[in-house]
C-alpha cells in the first residue's frame, strides 16, 4: 500500500477520532461527580444509551468474522445476532427494577439480592471484571495488528498508541463521555455500514448478479438458517446469551438510563441497529462470495479481508475510520466497567473510611491510567498469547448467570440465602473447569452453567429463602453497598 493511501487512511481515522475526543473532552468538563463517572449521572438521553449499547454490542467480530459466516453459510449469521438480541430483550424485561434500584455495577445488584458480604462482592467483582478485562487486552492486539499491516509499523508503538487513544475517551468523565462519544461513533458506524454493504452488492454487479451466482439456499427460509449446522447454532447461543445477560457493560447503561422506560425503550432500538450489522455482514459475505467463491467454508475468515483489497482509496479511507471507530469504541468502554468495578466494589468492600466524591473521580483517573498500562504491558508481551482470555466469558458466564438471573426474578417474592450463591457459584466454576479440562465439544461455560443451576435450586432446599415482606422487597429498601462515599450521597442513597 503506497503512502499516499495510508496518509489519507489515518487522516480520515484521525478526523473521526478527533471528534469524538472533542466530544469527551467537552461533556467531562461538564460531569464531574462519582455518579457522573459511574453511571452517567443516571440522566442519559434515550438516543445516547441506545447507540452506546449498540457500539459496546458491535465489535470486530461483525466486521471479519460474521462476515465470513456470511461468506459460508448466509442467513445464518443473523444467529449471532439474534441470541445478542434475546439476551437484551431478557435484560429489558427487568430494566425498570434495575434503573430504580440506583445500582452502578453488578456486584451492586448482587449485594440487593444477597445481603452485604465482603467475598461475595469479592468474587462477583472480580468475575465481572474478567470479561472487559479481556477485550481490553485483544482489543489492543486487534488494533495493532490490523493497522501494523496497513501501515508497516511494529506492535508496540501501535498498542501504545492505541492505549493513549482509549484514556482520551474515559479520563474526562468515564462513563459521561464514553457514552457520548458511543453516541457519535455509533451514528457514524451505521452510516458507514449501509455505505459499505451498498457498495458491496453494487460491485458484485446487483442483487440479481448476487442471487445468481451465490448457492439458492442462502437465501431460503429456513433452509439458509440452519446451513450452518444445528449443532454449531447451538453452541452459538451458550456462547453468547449467557455472556450478554452477565456483561456489566449493558447494565450501566440502563442505571444511566432517565428512567426505566426508556432504558428499556434504548434496548430495543438497540437491538434493531444490533440486527442491522447482521445485514451489514450478510450483504459483504454473500458478495464477496459471488466475486469470488474460490475461498471456500474454510477460508471464510479471508473474505472481510479480500473485500478490503478491493475497495476505492476513498472508500478504503472511510473503511479504516470504520474500524478505528468500532474499536475504540470498545475498548472505551470496556476500560470504564473495569475501573468501576476496582473502586466501586473491590475498593469499596475493604476501604470503609469515607471519601468524597472528588477524591473518588480522582481515584478513578488514575485507576484507569494503571489498568491501561497494565492492559497494554500484556497485549505487548504476550501478543500471540491472549486467546486464553476468551476462556474469560465462560468462566464469568458460569459463575454469573444464575444467580444474577434467577436471584433478580425471585426478588419480589423471596430472599435466597448468601450460602445458596456461594455454592452455585463455586459449582459453576468447578464444572466449567473440568469441562475445560476435558476439552469437550460442547462449550464448557455449558456445563459450568447447568451445574450452577442444579446446586442452587438443591441448596434452596437446604438453607430455605424467607418470603420478602412486601412486593417489592428487597428491592429499593435495601441499599448497594456503598462503603467508601462521602457523607452527602450516603444520605441521598438512604432516600432513594
Amino acid at each position: 500500500m503506497n503512502t499516499s493511501v495510508v496518509a489519507l487512511i489515518s487522516t480520515t481515522a484521525l478526523i473521526v477520532l478527533g471528534i469524538g475526543a472533542w466530544i469527551s473532552f467537552y461533556v467531562g468538563k461538564k460531569n464531574k461527580s462519582r455518579e457522573d463517572w459511574m453511571v452517567g449521572g443516571r440522566n442519559l438521553p434515550v438516543y445516547v444509551v441506545a447507540f452506546t449499547q449498540y457500539a459496546t454490542a458491535v465489535g470486530g467480530g461483525v466486521l471479519v468474522a460474521h462476515v465470513g459466516i456470511g461468506y459460508a453459510w448466509g442467513l445464518s449469521v443473523f444467529w449471532y445476532e439474534l441470541f445478542v438480541v434475546a439476551g437484551m430483550l431478557i435484560i429489558a424485561i427487568f430494566a425498570n427494577w434495575l434503573r430504580k434500584g440506583k445500582f452502578s455495577t453488578i456486584p451492586d445488584i448482587f449485594v440487593r439480592l444477597y445481603g452485604k458480604n465482603k467475598a461475595l462482592l469479592t468474587i462477583v467483582a472480580i468475575a465481572v471484571i474478567l470479561v472487559p478485562f479481556g477485550w481490553l487486552a485483544t482489543q489492543f492486539v486487534a488494533f495493532a495488528s490490523l493497522f501494523s499491516e496497513v501501515t508497516g509499523i511494529a506492535l508496540a508503538p501501535l498498542i501504545i498508541a492505541m492505549a493513549i487513544l482509549s484514556l482520551l475517551f474515559v479520563l474526562p468523565g468515564g462513563l459521561t463521555s464514553v457514552a457520548w462519544s458511543d453516541f457519535f461513533f455509533g451514528v457514524f458506524m451505521v452510516g458507514t455500514s449501509v455505505i459499505i454493504a451498498v457498495y458491496a452488492v453494487i460491485k458484485a454487479g446487483g442483487w440479481g448478479q448476487i442471487v445468481e451466482r451465490v448457492p439458492e439456499d442462502f437465501f431460503q427460509m429456513p433452509q439458509g438458517l440452519t446451513l450452518a449446522g444445528v449443532g454449531t447454532i447451538v453452541l452459538w447461543f451458550f456462547a453468547i446469551v449467557p455472556g450478554t445477560l452477565t456483561n456489566q457493560l449493558y447494565y450501566q447503561r440502563i442505571f444511566a438510563s432517565r428512567s426505566g422506560k426508556e432504558a428499556r425503550t434504548s434496548l430495543y432500538l438497540s437491538a434493531i441497529m444490533v440486527v442491522i450489522a447482521g445485514g451489514y455482514a450478510f450483504l459483504i459475505g454473500v458478495s464477496v462470495r459471488s466475486m469470488n467463491p474460490s475461498l471456500g467454508t474454510d477460508g471464510r475468515e479471508l473474505a472481510a479481508g479480500w473485500f478490503l483489497t478491493n475497495l476505492p482509496t476513498w472508500l478504503l479511507a472511510l473503511y479504516g475510520a470504520f474500524l478505528m471507530a468500532t474499536i475504540v469504541s470498545t475498548t472505551g468502554s470496556a476500560l470504564q466497567s473495569v475501573v468501576a468495578n476496582m473502586i466501586n466494589d473491590l475498593r469499596g468492600a475493604f476501604v470503609t473510611k469515607q471519601t468524597s466524591e472528588k477524591k473518588i473521580v480522582t481515584l478513578s483517573r488514575w485507576c484507569t491510567v494503571g489498568v491501561t498500562a497494565v492492559a497494554a504491558s500484556l497485549a505487548i508481551v504476550y501478543p500471540k498469547a491472549l486467546e486464553w482470555l476468551v476462556a474469560t466469558y465462560s468462566y464469568s458466564a458460569a459463575i454469573l448467570a444464575v444467580p444474577l438471573l434467577v436471584g433478580m426474578v425471585l426478588a419480589k417474592r423471596v430472599r435466597v440465602p448468601v450460602q445458596v450463591t456461594f455454592a452455585a457459584m463455586g459449582a459453576g466454576l468447578l464444572g466449567c473447569f473440568i469441562a475445560h479440562i476435558m476439552k469437550t465439544t460442547i462449550p464448557y461455560a455449558v456445563f459450568g452453567i447447568v451445574i450452577s443451576a442444579v446446586v442452587y435450586f438443591l441448596m434452596m432446599l437446604v438453607w430455605k429463602p424467607t418470603p420478602v415482606v412486601t412486593d417489592e422487597a428487597p428491592s429499593l429498601d435495601a441499599e448497594p453497598h456503598r462503603t467508601n462515599m462521602g457523607v452527602q450521597e450516603q444520605e441521598g442513597m438512604s432516600n432513594a
